[in-house]
């Protein structure tokens, strides 16, 4: 009888196993479903197409990443596409302090797909390598020229104390214009959108691949 017992017993615990294996397996595979599947050109309406070919003059992507998010809002995409590319192609900040500004707002939110198509334009604009690589990991850069860290401390200061002190204000205006000042705070928070909408949508970049940057610790 004893034996019995412990036969069924052991039944009851390996179909539980079985029942949690099977469970655990379902939600990794709901996981690696993508929330919003890559569109194809040969799925879009035709407001989207029209979108759709304006951003592949000048997308490094195609229309994966961001614009895979913008696509499905089409109004919204153009003109936020419109944003993109005033802020990226004819903004008055100088294109190596520019894009430092975007590195920052993907290093801190951790955005793969901003900082692998980003990254490389930096450099190729100026941006030590050293410099990068530190914000790569979350560090303050020793050897930034005295406009990066002008810029380091006016983006981070808004981006996470949500404020902007006087003395960075004041060193800000000591080397940028109202204009300037303006723009690299419109591109950080535009910025900040496009790493919502991959965040969301949970792209990380191309499956296979190695993300760029690691999570950073909790403040």
């Amino acid at each position: 009888m004893m034996r019995l017992i412990l036969l069924a017993s052991a039944i009851a615990v390996m179909g539980s196993v079985c029942v949690l294996l099977i469970t655990r397996t379902e939600a990794r595979a709901s996981d690696n479903e993508a929330r919003f599947p890559q569109l194809q050109m040969e799925q879009l309406n035709e407001e989207q197409r029209q979108l759709a070919e304006e951003i592949v003059k000048v997308s490094s992507v195609g229309i994966s990443g961001p614009y895979n998010m913008m696509l499905r809002s089409p109004a919204m995409g153009e003109r936020l596409f419109a944003l993109f590319d005033y802020l990226r192609f004819h903004t008055s900040v100088p294109r190596r302090l520019n894009e430092f500004a975007i590195l920052i707002e993907a290093r801190l939110w951790s955005s793969q797909v901003e900082w692998t198509a980003h990254y490389p334009l930096a450099i190729k604009a100026g941006l030590s390598e050293a410099v990068a690589g530190e914000l790569k990991e979350g560090k303050r850069p020793a050897r930034m020229q005295s406009d990066e860290a002008v810029v380091y401390d006016f983006c981070m200061e808004l981006s996470t104390r949500h404020e902007l002190s006087d003395s960075t204000f004041k060193r800000a205006r000591a080397i940028f214009s109202d204009q300037q000042m303006v723009d690299l705070i419109a591109l950080s928070g535009t910025y900040v959108t496009a790493a919502m909408l991959l965040s969301a949508a949970a792209d990380d970049g191309p499956p296979g691949k190695t993300p760029p940057l690691r999570p950073l610790p909790t403040r």
